[in-house]
């Protein structure tokens, strides 16, 4: 099996920054068409550029949270690759919530941005995936990707709804894939533990000993490179990993085989 996936169009949501936009210039630098998706249009220029025919990039900026906006997402990369191969659902939100405060809406937040953005544009991606691939019956038709976290496993009361959006997204992963199987498209998912983000790095210049307790509680005593994500990523939507469906891959640096209450989820 190949890990090429040069020709491949990929879409790649919450692309602006961190891990996101890691993931969209690693697919790039290998060969893929690549629609970096955002909310935030400005970062995007300034990491991305303007779109450019001839390109094998193109942004694409709105609130995924709108069905509108999920549908012109999928028609831009129509009109500048033709087809759409490969979903990366990176668009995704942490904040802490109160799990013991009624009024406290992170749960309905985290749900929309991290479950509910996710299933729409996989469904409509899947949709245009079937089309593509009507009257072949060998490969893969598309293979979608989606960013969860190791704390859909962990407990940390701190991180309530954050914790549920992705154990959510979990199982819509393995969902989908028992779904898609029968028309030869893979749903996989990468949960990760901590990774050196624009987010993780304000933490760490806030709070100076952030970074050695996730350290002291990761086996591997370090914080990985959002590219590490991007090469994790880059084998579930290759051929490489053609048998592989409905799987959780977890990239943690050995984090979860610790004690929980040892070492939560950051």
């Amino acid at each position: 099996m190949s890990f090429s996936i040069a020709g491949k169009t990929a879409i790649v949501t919450g692309a602006a920054n961190g891990i996101g936009l890691a993931i969209g210039r690693h697919f790039a630098d290998k060969g893929a068409n690549v629609i970096f998706a955002d909310i935030d249009e400005e970062r995007l220029i300034k990491e991305v550029g303007t779109n450019t025919d001839g390109s094998n990039i193109r942004y694409f900026a709105g609130d995924l949270r709108q069905k509108l906006t999920i549908a012109n997402l999928l028609s831009a990369t129509i009109d500048a690759f033709d087809r759409v191969d490969i979903l990366i659902n990176g668009s995704r939100q942490m904040i802490a919530s109160d799990p013991l405060n009624p009024d406290d809406d992170a749960m309905d937040m985290l749900l929309e941005q991290n479950l509910l953005t996710s299933l729409r544009l996989s469904q409509l991606v899947a949709k245009r995936m079937i089309k593509q691939a009507e009257g072949q019956t060998e490969g893969t038709a598309g293979t979608i990707v989606n960013l969860s976290s190791i704390a859909a496993r962990r407990t940390n009361p701190e991180l309530l709804a954050y914790s549920v959006s992705t154990a959510a997204l979990d199982q819509m992963t393995r969902s989908l894939a028992v779904a898609l199987a029968p028309y030869r498209i893979r749903v996989n998912a990468v949960a990760f533990g901590s990774v050196m983000s624009n987010s993780l790095k304000g933490a760490i210049k806030e709070h100076s000993e952030y970074r050695s307790d996730i350290e002291d509680h990761t086996p591997l005593g370090r914080i990985a490179a959002p590219r590490e994500l991007a090469e994790a990523v880059h084998y579930l939507a290759s051929d490489a990993a053609g048998f592989m469906t409905g799987q959780i891959m977890t990239v943690d640096g050995g984090r979860t085989l610790l004690d929980p209450v040892a070492a939560p989820a950051h």
